[in-house]
């Protein structure tokens, strides 16, 4: 298992960069590191016209821009707001090819859905995407996040995944396997924006750790946090379980920057390291 995660890792890791540490895996699913210039105030800038996050670094603005998994490679534009000026900067996705990966499942109850079913996914997965898509103006002092659980990463990112030999849509987060009751802490500070349990991702909890950048926790046996509670780094907000869609007890844990899922490894340098082991 951990010879086929150094191979489905090792391509998306030959773009890493740094620019004072900050990630730049200009692939889908990955994250752009883009240089806006020097400003004295902090730019306002957007990627199809979803705000970003923006960090100063000895006096330069950079832009990290979460890129979905589907995200046509080519020439892409961010929007550049500065005081009345406003300015467009060119930057290119580069294409990746994922690993595939075939999952059976006991029953068809969560590959071929029922009626009532379907209904219940559907808004569920309006409040997945609200939460997801939510911005706050909380200061950042660190984008490095600590690993949420201890355990073996049993499936990374962005594999394109047929359950029961049906295709679904690829990978958006990594799965950490690990014993039921294992517990799940908050990898940076945040407020508790989204929780319940929901069809396919169980006991699911969402934090909002301010400007774009939001964690989401699934398939626990049990919440240990509120929506609206807030949380700091450490915390314990969960254990680990074997709710919703699921083969064996993981917590599968997503990152979302501006919207779009992007690997988790790449804000996590404790498991990054351990999948290249």
């Amino acid at each position: 298992m951990k010879l086929f995660i150094f191979f489905a890792l090792t391509f998306i890791f030959n773009f890493y960069s740094y620019a004072s540490d900050l990630p730049n895996t200009p692939v889908p699913g990955g994250i752009a590191t883009i240089s806006i210039g020097q400003f004295s105030t902090a730019p306002l800038v957007k990627y199809k016209g979803k705000r970003v996050m923006t960090i100063q670094d000895n006096n330069n603005w950079y832009a990290l821009v979460g890129i979905g998994l589907s995200e046509s490679p080519g020439q892409k534009h961010l929007d550049v707001h500065i005081a009345t000026t406003k300015n467009k900067i060119d930057f290119n996705i580069k294409n990746h090819k994922y690993e595939s990966q075939y999952i059976t499942l006991k029953t068809n109850k969560h590959v071929n859905l029922s009626k009532a079913n379907l209904d219940r996914h559907y808004k569920e997965k309006a409040r997945s995407r609200t939460a997801l898509n939510n911005w706050q103006e909380i200061p950042l002092s660190t984008i490095t996040l600590k690993s949420p659980t201890k355990g073996v990463i049993s499936s990374p990112f962005g594999l394109r995944r047929f359950y029961n030999k049906q295709p679904r849509k690829p990978h958006s987060g990594i799965d950490i396997a690990a014993p039921t009751g294992t517990p799940i802490y908050a990898p940076l500070a945040g407020t508790v924006t989204e929780e319940g349990n929901f069809f396919f991702n169980g006991n699911v909890i969402f934090i909002d750790h301010g400007h774009g950048l939001i964690t989401m926790y699934c398939h626990q046996d049990e919440n240990l946090v509120k929506k609206g509670q807030k949380v700091k780094q450490g915390d314990l907000i969960g254990k680990v379980g074997s709710t919703g869609r699921v083969t064996g007890p993981h917590l599968h844990w997503g990152v979302s920057l501006n919207g779009n899922m992007v690997d988790p490894l790449l804000l996590t340098p404790e498991l990054r390291e351990k999948a290249h082991k």
